[in-house]
């Protein structure tokens, strides 16, 4: 970790300013954090940030085979699969958690998922830390490769949104009001103009499906999909009205 930027925070840091924190990431939005908010965040080294990516782009990389995809294929249950699949997935989440190795700090994965994850909140909370602790550098942030707040935001609405109007991108989930991520779906709302919207709330006539936004039915073109299927398959009496392998 970085001692000096370590000692800098520790040394400013106080109950008042942490209070300041939580109000700013659960006031902001029209959702709070339903999840415990860190009184701090880790402070990498130059040297310690290379080896997260490196190890990061190596594990990447064994799934970039065809011998890894034929063996993944055989790990999605009968049922699931999902039609006209592109040959990598847009989101790509590696979590590590750091362990003491042979005396020093070293990453060791703890999952790889092709699943989206805290985007938009990620960028609330940095900005809530940035406002809350001024010992915080303004040029430091929590994105890998040193991408600033305005490329992280164009790189995720290009993602999301591409070339559509925001009005017909939708976020979907199952009941988002109701999940502990909610936070992350009103900041993404907030930041990329497109509405959360629950699996039930989805109507379709022939093969377009829609959803009401203001009182009016609007067509989907995209879908950022934030429904896990484990949670899907517990719920049988949703009674969707349209099927994810059509």
């Amino acid at each position: 970790m970085h001692p000096e930027l370590r000692a800098r925070f520790n040394a400013d840091f106080t109950p008042e300013k942490y209070a300041a924190l939580l109000r700013c990431v659960n006031e902001t939005e029209k959702w709070p954090a339903d999840f415990r908010i860190s009184e701090t965040p880790i402070f990498l080294t130059r040297e310690f940030h290379d080896e997260l990516v490196e190890a990061a782009n190596e594990i990447v990389g064994k799934t970039r085979t065809s011998e890894f995809a034929r063996h993944a294929a055989t790990a999605i249950p009968p049922g699931l699969e999902v039609p006209n699949e592109t040959a990598h997935p847009a989101f790509l989440v590696v979590d590590f958690g750091i362990c003491t190795v042979q005396n020093r700090l070293a990453p060791r994965l703890i999952e790889l998922q092709a699943f989206p994850s805290l985007y938009g909140f990620q960028l609330l909370a940095l900005g809530c830390m940035r406002k809350a602790y001024p010992a915080i550098p303004r040029r430091w942030t929590s994105a890998f490769g040193g991408m600033q707040d305005d490329d992280y935001l164009k790189l995720l609405r290009k993602t999301i949104v591409a070339d559509s109007d925001p009005q017909n991108v939708i976020l979907l989930e199952i009941d988002p009001a109701k999940q502990k991520t909610r936070v992350d779906f009103a900041c993404t709302e907030s930041m990329l103009g497109i509405s959360p919207v629950s699996v039930t709330d989805i109507s379709k006539r022939g093969r377009q499906l829609f959803y009401r936004r203001d009182g009016r039915e609007v067509p989907i073109e995209r879908i950022y999909n934030r429904v896990i299927f484990d949670e899907l398959l517990r719920r049988p009496e949703l009674n969707l009205p349209f099927s994810f392998q059509e």
